[in-house]
């Protein structure tokens, strides 16, 4: 039987709500904020280590690759499915029909870590050139630097989205323009012999320390491209998103991708691999920093570095925004604790998701500067790999076959090969976790916080008599709201989405 569409709803309660803000401009520019923040700064010596030498080159490639690739099923789910909290949506439209909403609890239990796990590496980082300016710097001193930077990027968050839109791009201006400064410095004093004079089986795939520091190598990489995915967080607040999410991801990862090739290959062949090995080193700790003091001085070192501090904190800036919209929908939803659905009354943003990032960044910063920033990041990748980077890759495909007449204003290229190769990529970074972080653990922990969040799941769906201790409901929520004439690109989607089924309109 047919149904009848019945008009958009209007917005008239007057309730703080999320509103479409944010171009492709500013939405390309919160990505590559988020991509090219400290990363490279400080793990192109974490790279040379992982390969033995400068074949690491190889780590930025197949890193880039995998990020496309995986970015491509970020592009499809985000334009599809516009929503604030990125995968939380995805995976609770895709797996409701077998498991009710284990999968979107589960992705939230997650992220609450391994977001502010990877912010947490950027306040490392930040720390870690802080001290070449600052030579004689304490650790509780170190501490007390990192945790009040922390503290400032949640105060200037404290706003509304549009202002901070701004901002993110001015402040992705300077990064962009300090990477370009490192890379103009590195090739007025190249050394060509130094980036292609290898190690002595360097490339000799027979053996099993090659594909460990391969694997070694791609995690780092991808780790330096997280954040292409900053726009699909934010879909709820992105203008025309079925064009602007797909564009700003793809147009993110080339960018980043050509600008990290032409820095690593610059920063070899300045400063010799082999002085990067030594963890104690300033090669090591600051190797932009040596790059500019080796090549224009001291002065210019001084001055790059404390744009690489504003790149620093930009990244860390621009993730906490993206990272404080995921629970907002799971709580929206009851999926989560009812506070973090809350929005400032004013400035229209997630008060509590924000509030907590912010505290488990502060930790994650601790546990970076009593461990190590490498560990730091095999532990968050090999968390975020299960609850994200494969549930959402399948996620995609069984969205395919359960919900056909989605509009989708971006379907994958190539479909189904770029799901198949960012499997083949994350289950690789995965089942070397442990050989790349001894002593860590980090697949045992990952699947430790796993069952730990089974059991918090089935204590919180037993206390609410939800699936599998009562009815499996199935809200295809975007399905109900095309039915009702709502695009996706529409201002009164969350609206929409806010509605009784029986008001948004049947789904079939």
């Amino acid at each position: 039987m047919a149904t009848t569409a019945v008009p958009p709803p209007a917005d008239t309660s007057g309730a703080p709500r999320l509103r479409r803000r944010i171009g492709l401009l500013q939405a390309t520019a919160m990505n590559m904020a988020q991509m090219c923040g400290v990363g490279p700064f400080i793990t192109i010596p974490a790279m040379v280590i992982a390969f033995g030498g400068p074949q690491a080159i190889l780590g930025w490639v197949f890193g880039a690759l995998l990020a496309l690739a995986d970015g491509l099923v970020w592009a499809e789910l985000g334009a599809a499915m516009p929503g604030s909290g990125g995968t939380y949506v995805y995976l609770r439209e895709a797996f409701q029909y077998r498991t009710g909403r284990l999968m979107p609890f589960l992705f939230v239990w997650t992220a609450m870590l391994f977001i502010p796990l990877i912010m947490s590496t950027g306040i490392v980082g930040f720390v870690s050139y802080l001290g070449y300016l600052w030579p004689g710097m304490t650790k509780p001193e170190a501490y007390v630097v990192g945790i009040a930077a922390i503290l400032l990027i949640v105060a200037i968050l404290w706003r509304r989205i549009d202002s901070i839109g701004v901002l993110a791009t001015v402040l992705c201006g300077i990064m962009v323009a300090t990477v370009l400064t490192v890379i103009v410095a590195a090739y007025t004093h190249f050394h060509a012999h130094q980036v292609f004079t290898f190690p002595h089986g360097a490339f000799d795939i027979t053996r099993g320390g090659f594909w460990v520091g391969f694997a070694g190598g791609l995690t780092v990489g991808v780790y330096d491209y997280l954040g292409y995915n900053t726009s699909a967080y934010l879909g709820a607040e992105i203008r025309r998103p079925g064009r602007t999410i797909p564009r700003s991801i793809v147009l993110a990862v080339i960018s980043i991708m050509v600008i990290y090739l032409a820095m690593q290959i610059g920063v070899l062949g300045v400063v010799d691999w082999h002085t990067m090995l030594d963890t104690s080193s300033p090669e090591y700790s600051s190797v932009a920093s040596v790059l500019l003091e080796t090549t224009w001085g001291e002065g210019a070192a001084k001055v790059v570095t404390v744009f690489i501090l504003l790149t620093a904190f930009t990244s860390v800036l621009a993730g906490l925004l993206a990272g404080s919209r995921v629970p907002y929908d799971a709580a929206r939803d009851g999926v989560f604790f009812r506070s973090f659905a809350r929005l400032h009354k004013k400035h229209e943003f997630p008060t509590m998701g924000l509030l907590a990032m912010g505290a488990v960044t502060i930790l994650g910063f601790v546990l970076g500067e009593l461990t190590s920033i490498t560990r730091v990041i095999q532990l968050l990748t090999a968390v975020m790999v299960l609850v994200q980077a494969l549930a959402q890759i399948l996620a995609l495909t069984v969205l395919r076959q359960r919900q056909p007449t989605l509009s989708r204003p971006y379907r994958m290229w190539l479909y189904p090969l770029p799901s198949i190769l960012a499997a083949v990529g994350w289950v690789t970074v995965y089942l070397y976790a442990d050989k790349n972080a001894p002593g860590l653990h980090p697949i045992e922990l990952s699947l430790l916080w796993v069952v730990g969040g089974v059991i918090a799941f089935g204590l919180w769906a037993r206390s609410r008599g939800e699936w599998p201790f009562g009815p499996k409901p199935i809200e295809e929520k975007y399905l109900q709201a095309q039915a009702s004439g709502i695009s996706a690109d529409d201002e009164v989607l969350e609206v929409s989405l806010d509605l009784p089924a029986s008001r948004a309109g049947a789904a079939r």
